[in-house]
């Protein structure tokens, strides 16, 4: 048998291969526009709260009472609760809670409509969105091994997280203006790599009800950057009212 004839069953038209490589670049397609997909509603569900938060006064009402403690460390909880438990909780529980994490992600960052002029955040959501889409489309689409970034990546999360706790008693200006800046890049960079990073969990997963919590594990990294490099710029290029 020659090594052509081994291969010829697998061969579409003009000879196309269309055995098991293709199918598993129609799943990994499918199960990328689900973690889009489901990024970009839990984006929508988030911009909606928000925006009849201060539409209906609820947020004003919050704002300085310690209630608003418990709306900003909710996300954090969320977040926490599905690293840790996903394993173990139904698919619909699952989905569940990241609803319910992108809702209240939504109040708890309301107060930038009391910052920002509406025409500056829709511009700089929309310049987060094309550098989102672009970076995330690099990850997806290179061959370059991205992984040997994540520990630098995440060093540079770290240094950002302390330097913000810091700027919070210290209220300094520069401070501010290198975090952002830091910020920005790390985001990028943590964009290309967690969708690099979704795409070899696909390829190394078994199909069922685990893909899809993958893909809501998946949605929720790439909504977290997609937040954060949304902040970083806004607080960049945004417009103080």
């Amino acid at each position: 048998m020659s090594y052509n004839s081994r291969f010829d069953h697998n061969a579409g038209p003009l000879g196309t291969y269309a055995g098991p490589a293709a199918e598993i670049d129609l799943g990994l397609r499918q199960h990328m526009m689900r973690v889009y997909n489901f990024m970009a509603a839990g984006l929508a569900v988030t911009g909606v709260v928000a925006y009849a938060a201060i539409a209906t006064g609820f947020y004003q009402q919050i704002a300085g009472t310690p209630l608003i403690w418990l709306v900003m460390l909710a996300p954090l909880g969320a977040v926490l609760f599905l690293n840790f438990r996903i394993e173990r909780l139904s698919v619909g529980a699952a989905q569940a809670i990241f609803w319910g994490f992108a809702a209240v992600m939504g109040l708890s960052l309301a107060g930038i409509f009391l910052i920002y002029t509406g025409a500056s955040i829709a511009r700089v959501f929309f310049i987060t969105a094309g550098t989102f889409a672009a970076t995330s489309v690099y990850g997806y689409m290179t061959q370059r091994d991205l992984s040997r970034f994540g520990s630098f990546l995440f060093m540079g999360l770290i240094g950002i997280i302390l330097a913000a706790v810091v700027n919070i008693f210290i209220g300094s200006s520069a401070l501010q203006f290198a975090i952002s800046v830091i910020g920005v890049i790390v985001f990028t960079g943590l964009t290309a790599w967690d969708t690099q990073r979704i795409k070899q969990i696909y390829l190394h997963s078994d199909p069922g009800d685990a893909l899809t919590k993958k893909a809501l594990m998946g949605a929720l990294s790439l909504y977290l950057n997609f937040i954060n490099l949304f902040l970083m710029l806004l607080r960049l290029v945004g417009q103080r009212r």
